[in-house]
Protein backbone atom coordinates (compact mmCIF):
# COMPACT_ATOMS: atom_id res chain seq x y z
CA UNK A 1 0.00 0.00 0.00
CA UNK A 2 2.78 2.18 0.74
CA UNK A 3 3.87 1.86 -2.58
CA UNK A 4 1.13 2.66 -4.61
CA UNK A 5 0.62 5.95 -2.06
CA UNK A 6 4.22 6.92 -2.67
CA UNK A 7 2.97 7.82 -5.84
CA UNK A 8 -0.08 9.63 -5.18
CA UNK A 9 -2.83 6.90 -5.37
CA UNK A 10 -5.08 6.07 -2.67
CA UNK A 11 -7.40 3.53 -3.51
CA UNK A 12 -11.14 3.34 -3.15
CA UNK A 13 -10.93 -0.16 -1.72
CA UNK A 14 -8.82 -2.81 -0.70
CA UNK A 15 -9.71 -6.53 -1.84
CA UNK A 16 -7.56 -8.72 -0.78
CA UNK A 17 -7.56 -12.23 -3.21
CA UNK A 18 -7.33 -15.18 -1.53
CA UNK A 19 -5.59 -17.60 -3.93
CA UNK A 20 -3.92 -20.61 -3.41
CA UNK A 21 0.13 -19.59 -4.29
CA UNK A 22 1.50 -22.51 -4.92
CA UNK A 23 3.36 -22.84 -8.32
CA UNK A 24 2.27 -25.11 -10.84
CA UNK A 25 4.33 -28.34 -10.91
CA UNK A 26 7.63 -27.58 -13.39
CA UNK A 27 6.22 -24.26 -13.35
CA UNK A 28 9.09 -21.24 -14.35
CA UNK A 29 9.02 -18.17 -11.96
CA UNK A 30 7.98 -15.19 -15.15
CA UNK A 31 4.93 -17.77 -15.72
CA UNK A 32 3.47 -17.92 -12.27
CA UNK A 33 4.08 -14.89 -11.21
CA UNK A 34 1.77 -14.22 -14.34
CA UNK A 35 -0.75 -16.52 -13.69
CA UNK A 36 -0.52 -15.66 -9.67
CA UNK A 37 -1.75 -11.61 -10.82
CA UNK A 38 -4.53 -13.13 -13.03
CA UNK A 39 -6.02 -14.92 -10.72
CA UNK A 40 -5.58 -12.00 -8.08
CA UNK A 41 -7.29 -10.06 -10.57
CA UNK A 42 -9.93 -12.13 -11.14
CA UNK A 43 -10.84 -12.97 -7.79
CA UNK A 44 -10.58 -9.25 -6.46
CA UNK A 45 -12.30 -8.12 -10.07
CA UNK A 46 -15.49 -10.73 -8.36
CA UNK A 47 -15.46 -8.66 -4.95
CA UNK A 48 -15.91 -5.78 -6.83
CA UNK A 49 -18.71 -6.58 -9.14
CA UNK A 50 -20.09 -7.25 -5.89
CA UNK A 51 -20.14 -3.78 -4.70
CA UNK A 52 -22.35 -1.21 -6.68
CA UNK A 53 -20.10 1.89 -5.04
CA UNK A 54 -16.83 0.09 -7.13
CA UNK A 55 -18.88 0.20 -10.51
CA UNK A 56 -16.39 1.42 -12.98
CA UNK A 57 -13.42 0.95 -11.15
CA UNK A 58 -9.70 -0.28 -12.10
CA UNK A 59 -8.27 -3.12 -10.11
CA UNK A 60 -5.08 -3.59 -9.45
CA UNK A 61 -3.28 -6.81 -8.76
CA UNK A 62 0.45 -8.01 -8.44
CA UNK A 63 2.32 -11.02 -7.32
CA UNK A 64 6.15 -11.51 -6.56
CA UNK A 65 8.51 -14.37 -7.26
CA UNK A 66 12.02 -14.76 -6.21
CA UNK A 67 13.58 -17.62 -8.24
CA UNK A 68 17.14 -18.49 -7.95
CA UNK A 69 17.28 -20.20 -11.65
CA UNK A 70 14.21 -21.83 -12.53
CA UNK A 71 14.33 -22.52 -8.52
CA UNK A 72 11.31 -20.34 -7.48
CA UNK A 73 11.23 -19.52 -3.49
CA UNK A 74 8.65 -19.31 -1.28
CA UNK A 75 6.62 -17.08 0.57
CA UNK A 76 8.39 -17.85 4.24
CA UNK A 77 6.26 -18.92 6.78
CA UNK A 78 8.04 -20.66 8.67
CA UNK A 79 11.38 -20.44 10.33
CA UNK A 80 12.64 -22.79 8.55
CA UNK A 81 11.44 -21.89 4.85
CA UNK A 82 13.24 -18.38 5.87
CA UNK A 83 16.66 -20.14 7.03
CA UNK A 84 16.61 -22.25 3.49
CA UNK A 85 15.26 -19.31 1.57
CA UNK A 86 18.89 -16.71 3.14
CA UNK A 87 21.01 -20.08 2.75
CA UNK A 88 20.25 -20.10 -0.70
CA UNK A 89 20.35 -16.33 -1.64
CA UNK A 90 23.54 -15.97 0.37
CA UNK A 91 26.88 -14.97 -2.11
CA UNK A 92 24.48 -15.25 -4.96
CA UNK A 93 22.51 -13.59 -7.74
CA UNK A 94 18.87 -14.14 -8.14
CA UNK A 95 16.17 -12.81 -10.04
CA UNK A 96 12.99 -11.37 -8.77
CA UNK A 97 9.72 -11.47 -11.10
CA UNK A 98 6.34 -9.08 -10.36
CA UNK A 99 3.66 -9.48 -12.62
CA UNK A 100 0.91 -6.93 -12.29
CA UNK A 101 -2.75 -7.30 -13.97
CA UNK A 102 -5.07 -4.47 -14.56
CA UNK A 103 -8.31 -4.90 -15.45
CA UNK A 104 -10.44 -1.53 -17.07
CA UNK A 105 -13.81 -0.24 -16.48
CA UNK A 106 -14.57 -1.86 -19.67
CA UNK A 107 -13.16 -5.47 -18.45
CA UNK A 108 -10.11 -5.12 -20.13
CA UNK A 109 -7.41 -7.34 -18.81
CA UNK A 110 -4.11 -5.47 -18.75
CA UNK A 111 -0.23 -7.33 -17.72
CA UNK A 112 3.15 -6.94 -17.05
CA UNK A 113 5.80 -8.42 -15.94
CA UNK A 114 9.08 -7.02 -14.49
CA UNK A 115 12.40 -8.73 -13.94
CA UNK A 116 15.11 -7.43 -11.42
CA UNK A 117 18.24 -9.37 -10.80
CA UNK A 118 19.61 -8.70 -6.80
CA UNK A 119 22.68 -10.22 -5.48
CA UNK A 120 23.30 -10.99 -2.10
CA UNK A 121 26.56 -10.32 0.11
CA UNK A 122 28.07 -13.69 1.66
CA UNK A 123 26.03 -14.27 4.74
CA UNK A 124 27.35 -15.06 8.21
CA UNK A 125 25.63 -17.19 10.54
CA UNK A 126 25.00 -14.04 12.59
CA UNK A 127 23.41 -12.24 9.55
CA UNK A 128 21.48 -15.17 9.61
CA UNK A 129 20.46 -15.51 13.00
CA UNK A 130 19.90 -12.09 13.86
CA UNK A 131 17.24 -11.58 10.43
CA UNK A 132 15.64 -14.80 11.36
CA UNK A 133 15.07 -13.33 14.75
CA UNK A 134 14.02 -9.99 13.60
CA UNK A 135 10.77 -11.68 12.30
CA UNK A 136 11.13 -9.48 9.09
CA UNK A 137 10.75 -12.30 6.56
CA UNK A 138 7.48 -13.56 7.36
CA UNK A 139 4.83 -13.73 4.67
CA UNK A 140 8.23 -12.44 2.03
CA UNK A 141 9.00 -13.57 -1.47
CA UNK A 142 12.57 -15.80 -0.69
CA UNK A 143 11.98 -14.61 2.74
CA UNK A 144 13.11 -11.18 2.63
CA UNK A 145 12.22 -7.68 2.71
CA UNK A 146 14.56 -5.45 0.87
CA UNK A 147 12.89 -2.41 2.10
CA UNK A 148 14.15 -3.40 5.74
CA UNK A 149 16.96 -5.21 7.58
CA UNK A 150 17.67 -6.87 4.30
CA UNK A 151 18.59 -4.30 2.09
CA UNK A 152 21.74 -4.00 4.26
CA UNK A 153 22.24 -7.73 2.68
CA UNK A 154 22.14 -6.10 -0.96
CA UNK A 155 25.17 -6.05 -3.13
CA UNK A 156 23.55 -4.96 -6.49
CA UNK A 157 20.33 -4.19 -8.27
CA UNK A 158 20.35 -4.23 -11.99
CA UNK A 159 16.64 -3.08 -12.87
CA UNK A 160 13.93 -1.76 -10.56
CA UNK A 161 14.41 -1.67 -7.09
CA UNK A 162 10.15 -1.21 -6.42
CA UNK A 163 9.59 -4.08 -8.18
CA UNK A 164 12.51 -5.93 -5.77
CA UNK A 165 9.94 -4.32 -3.12
CA UNK A 166 6.76 -5.58 -4.73
CA UNK A 167 5.25 -3.50 -7.06
CA UNK A 168 7.03 -1.95 -9.83
CA UNK A 169 6.15 1.57 -9.99
CA UNK A 170 7.52 2.71 -13.24
CA UNK A 171 5.44 0.10 -14.94
CA UNK A 172 2.51 0.14 -12.83
CA UNK A 173 1.98 4.37 -13.17
CA UNK A 174 2.66 3.28 -17.32
CA UNK A 175 0.13 0.72 -17.16
CA UNK A 176 -2.28 2.92 -15.31
CA UNK A 177 -1.80 6.03 -17.70
CA UNK A 178 -2.03 4.06 -20.61
CA UNK A 179 -5.69 3.35 -19.40
CA UNK A 180 -6.82 7.01 -19.01
CA UNK A 181 -6.50 6.20 -15.03
CA UNK A 182 -5.56 9.99 -13.69
CA UNK A 183 -2.85 9.39 -11.80
CA UNK A 184 -1.58 12.94 -11.98
CA UNK A 185 -4.25 14.06 -10.24
CA UNK A 186 -3.30 12.49 -6.71
CA UNK A 187 -0.05 14.71 -7.55
CA UNK A 188 -1.88 17.81 -6.73
CA UNK A 189 -2.58 17.39 -3.33
CA UNK A 190 1.19 16.21 -2.43
CA UNK A 191 2.59 17.59 -0.05
CA UNK A 192 6.32 19.23 -0.58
Amino acid sequence: MALINQVGIEPDALRPANIDETPNRGELPRACANRLARAKAEAALDLVRADDELEGAYVLAADTVVAVGRRILPKAELLDEASQCLRLLSGRNHRVHTAICLVTPTGAFRQRLVETRVRFKRLSEEDIEAYLASGEWRGKAGGYAAQGIAGAFIVKIVGSYTNVVGLPLYETTTLLLGEGFPIRHGWLNATV
